[in-house]
């Protein structure tokens, strides 16, 4: 695909190059990229065609800045890939005149509370929620619901302080857990509380969905969420398999088209978590306002050829996408985290690797000597490693993941946990 000549504002880099470069390189290799940041990390660099200085946590300032700069620039778009930075991009595109999304529909993805109530305003099938302001309350709430619950921060991202819980006990538990977990930074973004929600049984997946219009919506691609210990919410891995029937699933494209009316979602692309209950169909976990985190992009570019990242530059600069698959394989990642908590002595990778098929990449991610989380109390921060694998089929890729799996040597020296996520 060739080059567009239309430049557009990115609002936020994030610090990690493992989990940013490749979607920032895909849409620079498209439009003449603009950051909004802080600061520019090295790796982002090569990829920027120009920068603007702001605090990201105001967007009365990110908002006025973007705005000086366009009255003496060109500019054709503005985005975001981060959870932190899609209503402040919104904003911005708004007070533009440019593409996008209302502020107040991106503000609603933000807030799972709103995103229940609109949900359940709309009849699209969701988990009843209550917000509760004390672990007290908590626990009625969760007795009325029925056990088990899922227990979980109001406005936070990657499962950070989501739990299951299965007595009031462990509802008091997961309600402390919860009112002070933070990742990358995201509390300083949404509003805080804890919600308590009804449990929903069944696999869980994301449904990587492009709105082009209102009232337009195509799903791209379909992600199935890897199996994790039970108890547990971190996630532990993805599966993207170009020939998942589920892309064209009659009752998913409707789940999916009601989450996207519900919020007024005009524009973009969105990943959708849904939990395929037994008794119920489809039924929506989160709408995320952005592009999907967990290498979601890479895995779907590499299994079916579509450019997520491309595709939402696109949109928010007025090109039309291009969202035909030209592949037509599986692709997979799977993470490490640690099986109990304590200092990290030793991380290796074992001998064998160059002998493996369909192995993309492994990259370790800790280095000895720091302290790191088992789940529930794991963040994406106390990940060790994680692999990508390219297969013809989802089983394929399925039995490579575990070979990799087998390729990773850490030790562990136990103690006591202490929270690394506090606020």
């Amino acid at each position: 695909m060739s080059r567009d000549a239309r430049p557009l504002v990115l609002i936020g880099l994030g610090d990690s190059a493992v989990y940013r470069e490749e979607v920032l390189g895909s849409i620079a290799a498209r439009h003449p990229v603009i950051s909004v940041d802080k600061a520019v990390p090295a790796w982002a660099r090569p990829y920027l065609a120009d920068t603007i200085e702001a605090d990201l946590t105001d967007t009365a300032a990110v908002t006025a800045a973007v705005s000086d700069y366009a009255r003496a620039h060109p500019v054709s778009g503005v985005l975001a890939y981060m959870e932190h930075h899609v209503q402040t991009a919104a904003v911005a595109a708004q007070v533009l005149g440019l593409p996008g999304s209302s502020p107040q529909s991106m503000a609603a993805c933000r807030d799972k509370a709103v995103s229940r109530r609109l949900l359940a305003a709309h009849q699209v099938p969701s988990a009843h929620s209550v917000q509760a302001s004390t672990a007290e309350s908590a626990v009625a709430h969760a007795d009325l619901m029925g056990y088990p619950v899922i227990v979980k921060p109001r406005s936070m991202a990657g499962s950070a302080g989501v739990v299951r819980a299965d007595t009031a006990d462990a509802v008091r538990d997961a309600f402390e857990l919860a009112g002070r977990a933070s990742v990358m930074d995201l509390h300083h973004y949404g509003p805080a509380g804890v919600l308590v929600e009804e449990y929903l049984a069944g696999p869980e997946i994301s449904v990587e969905t492009a709105v082009l219009e209102p009232g337009r919506v195509r799903i791209l691609a379909v992600t199935r969420k890897l199996p994790a210990p039970t108890g547990t919410t971190q996630e532990y891995g993805h599966l993207v398999d170009a020939r998942d029937p589920l892309i064209r699933d009659p009752d998913l494209i409707q789940v999916i088209e009601g989450a996207v009316t519900a919020h007024d979602i005009r524009l973009g692309v969105l990943c959708i978590e849904v939990k395929l209950t037994p008794d119920g169909g489809p039924r929506i976990v989160e709408v995320n306002g952005r592009l999907g985190g967990d290498l979601l992009p890479v895995l779907v570019r590499r299994a079916m050829g579509i450019d997520l990242a491309q595709v939402a530059a696109d949109l928010a600069t007025g090109v039309p996408p291009r969202l035909q698959p030209v592949l037509q394989r599986a692709a997979a990642i799977e993470f490490a985290y640690p099986h109990r908590s304590g200092t990290l002595q030793h991380l290796s990778l074992r001998p064998g690797r160059e002998q493996l098929p369909g192995l993309e990449r492994l990259l370790l991610t800790r280095t000895p000597g720091a302290h790191v989380s088992a789940p529930p109390h794991a963040t994406l921060h106390d990940r060790l490693a994680h692999w990508v694998v390219l297969g013809a089929t989802a089983d394929e890729c399925r039995t490579r993941l575990a070979q990799a799996a087998g390729l990773i040597d850490a030790q562990i020296t136990h103690h006591t946990y202490a929270p690394a996520c506090a606020t």
